[in-house]
């Protein structure tokens, strides 16, 4: 079983979900901005990823620019915006739980599923 952390509004994120749901591998599908990850759900997305929080955000969101962008945060602080504000959290990620991918590529995503 994985989970799709899905933004339906997101044209990488519906493409990521075409390719999870075209593996037959069974899945989950997670509308995170309806459901905000909780602060250890994003702990233990980034830890599946192996990337710190900053390699999550979506840098280029407006938010982020005028909010956060240039000021000093700890790994914590992150955490918290992305929380927070989850239109901040790249997408679409895909998990087993154990490990997860970006799929930006869509092939990332590919990959994965065939790793399973």
């Amino acid at each position: 079983m994985v989970t799709i952390y899905h933004n339906p509004r997101c044209r990488k994120s519906r493409e990521g979900l075409q390719l999870v749901e075209a593996s037959g591998v069974p899945h989950e599908v997670r509308l995170y901005l309806k459901e905000p990850l909780t602060k250890n759900e994003l702990q233990a997305v980034l830890k599946a990823l192996g990337i710190p929080a900053e390699d999550l955000v979506r840098k280029n969101e407006a938010i982020w620019k005028s909010e956060y962008k240039g000021r000093p945060l700890s790994e914590a602080d992150i955490i918290s915006a992305m929380q927070a504000k989850p239109t901040l959290v790249e997408r679409p990620i895909v998990s087993d739980g154990k490990r997860a991918v970006i799929g930006r590529p869509g092939e990332k995503i590919t990959e994965f599923l065939s790793s399973l």
